[in-house]
């Protein structure tokens, strides 16, 4: 049984009566619900006589150093056996890193700890450390985003993370490490016998020179199946010096996201090696790179390889016009594996749209989702569009926001969704307008297939 509460502000009498629950639950999930430190001790007290208590969250509340400090010494109670704990966004600071560093000690049982968008600081990460040190933690996913931590961080957490054999994920966006930090902390990762499945080092400052270093940690796990390196300046020669770490052997990535991380068409005809070499590979984002259409063209050579497993291509701002789209229209005719297509902001225009419906509505395409928005559609392609949904087989989603449609086109689309042969479920119009008459007719439509969900 779970307790469950997203956006809800509870009464004195709401809370007297969950209190019951808190002391049967195996998960409670209460998300921005407006406790604060004054309820902390009833939490606290639940935690320690749940002894089936194994998920926490309190995401988005304003717990601040004190109701975490209440909450915690639940959490060392012997009878306590919370495996995850989120205190994401609770207004926690450097003040409550001793207390987490007593809490990692004292419950053996946690694995799971996300502590992300509270200014925890240098100090702070400094002693919460000193907890992940304990031969008692065993810690094997990490999450620190938006924690305010430097460059001076890194070498206490590389101390942690050389111990701590169990990791398995390490999320540390949105933290200014810069280079030097950065390195530190690739050098760790090497080092450490830790199996790591997930490294995400979104907007860590990270340059062109720490990609000789994420080649380290490639060549040392791998266990790593997920590495997120969006915005980060890495730029064409920084993705040339990281592929021959991604075309190791033992290099077995399923995701790796690269979104504007200054690459162009050169950096893309390296990465399409990898995307034309490695099977493990399903998921590959490029979006906010100024690719071009020569970059995409590349891509879609590459996606014909057979090697290539790809599932999910994202080039979402890449600076893309209709003239790119034959290639992607072949590509899409002939692949078999890619469900997922992400090309909003891009000035594909109704021409690029044509193109592409025509390799869409091949037998046999697979393509489960399209992302359009901000594309330049206007009325022109919607009878093409319209007629792709009747005729695709594995269409399941079709986000069009944010395009010169009229009514006219609206319509023509949510007729075609709404027919019998459609397995279209999700149609998404957000920020294009129509009249109050129009509005009635797409709910009409949606009533009749309760499968198909328009949102707007």
């Amino acid at each position: 049984m779970s307790l469950d509460l997203h956006y809800e502000q509870l009464s004195d009498t709401r809370w007297t009566e969950l209190l019951p629950l808190m002391k049967q639950c195996q998960a409670i999930r209460l998300v921005d619900c407006g406790i604060t430190e004054g309820r902390c001790r009833d939490v606290s007290a639940a935690l320690r006589d749940n002894a089936a208590l194994t998920e926490l969250s309190l995401c988005s509340n304003e717990l601040g150093d004190v109701g975490t400090h209440l909450l915690l010494q639940g959490l060392q109670s012997p009878t306590c056996k919370v495996q995850k704990l989120s205190l994401q966004s609770c207004c926690l600071t450097e003040a409550s890193g001793r207390t987490l560093a007593s809490m990692l000690r004292a419950a053996p049982s946690l694995r799971e700890l996300d502590l992300s968008y509270n200014s925890l600081g240098d100090a702070g990460l400094q002693l919460l450390c000193e907890g992940l040190l304990d031969p008692q933690c065993h810690i094997e996913s990490l999450e620190l985003q938006y924690c305010s931590l430097s460059a001076a961080s890194c070498e206490p957490l590389a101390a942690a993370l050389r111990a701590r054999r169990e990791l398995r994920e390490l999320v540390l966006n949105n933290n200014d490490f810069g280079e030097a930090g950065a390195r530190t902390l690739c050098q760790a990762l090497a080092d450490s016998a830790c199996l790591l499945e997930s490294l995400k080092l979104e907007s860590c400052g990270l340059t062109s020179a720490n990609c000789q270093d994420l080649c380290g940690v490639l060549a040392a796990k791998a266990s790593l199946r997920d590495l997120e390196l969006g915005d980060n300046r890495l730029g064409d020669a920084g993705v040339a010096a990281l592929c021959p770490g991604l075309l190791s052997p033992g290099c077995q990535l399923k995701t790796l996201w690269l979104w504007e991380c200054d690459i162009t068409a050169s950096g893309c005809r390296d990465l399409c090696r990898v995307l034309g070499a490695k099977e493990s590979l399903r998921e590959f984002s490029v979006a906010g790179n100024a690719v071009g259409d020569e970059g995409v063209r590349l891509l879609c050579e590459s996606l014909l390889e057979p090697c290539c497993h790809l599932e999910s291509l994202w080039v979402k701002s890449c600076s893309l016009t209709a003239a790119c789209c034959p290639h992607v229209s072949a590509m899409l005719a002939q692949n078999r594996r890619l469900q997922e297509l992400q090309l909003s902001n891009n000035k594909l225009g109704d021409a690029g749209v044509v193109e592409l419906c025509r390799g869409l509505s091949q037998p046999g395409a697979p393509l489960r989702a399209l992302w359009l928005g901000d594309c330049e559609v206007t009325d022109k392609s919607c009878s093409n569009l319209a007629s792709l949904l009747l005729a695709s087989r594995s269409l399941q989603e079709l986000d069009l926001s944010n395009n010169c449609m009229s009514e006219v086109g609206v319509l023509r689309l949510a007729e075609s969704a709404q027919q019998p042969s459609c397995v279209l479920e999700k149609l998404v119009l957000y920020d294009i307008y129509w009249t109050e008459e129009t509005d009635d007719r797409l709910q009409a439509l949606a009533e009749k297939k309760p499968s198909l969900k328009i949102i707007c």
